[in-house]
């Protein structure tokens, strides 16, 4: 898939693909930390991935301006992108929020960007401990 292709991918497409990719590393993070139970596995993912603590990694990106100007559009299309019906359990801001964070991840998945996709990562998975007081 070229570059040019994927700057002209929905913002929900990029999100779909997104969700996959960041649920990916989270779980692969989670069995390297010997976190095997599958309850455990399961409450700890939700940790990650869930629309709160997504919109809240953007707060962080932005607040420490990881973001480079090509991400930050992809974040802001996400972000503004309407995708019919928000889930009970968050409010549209949030979930506007989640959206835009799973667009970039895809974005940078598809474009070929592992370096960059695995940085952000890294960097919102330290976030995501440090936050919850893992990371210590």
């Amino acid at each position: 898939m070229t570059l040019k292709d994927v700057k002209q991918m929905k913002s929900l497409a990029l999100a779909y693909m997104g969700d996959s990719v960041y649920e990916l590393y989270v779980r692969k993070h989670l069995l390297e930390q010997g976190k095997i139970q599958p309850q455990r596995l399961h409450k700890a993912a939700v940790k990650f991935v869930s629309a709160v603590s997504q919109a809240q990694a953007v707060a962080y990106w932005q607040e420490k301006g990881l973001l480079t100007e090509e991400e930050q559009g992809v974040l802001r299309r996400g972000r503004n992108a309407k995708s019919g019906s928000v889930p009970k359990s968050t409010n549209v801001q949030t979930y506007r929020y989640s959206t835009g964070f799973e667009a970039v991840l895809g974005f940078l998945y598809l474009s070929g960007k592992t370096g960059r996709l695995e940085e952000l990562i890294e960097q919102t998975i330290q976030f995501v401990e440090e936050r919850s007081g893992e990371g210590e």
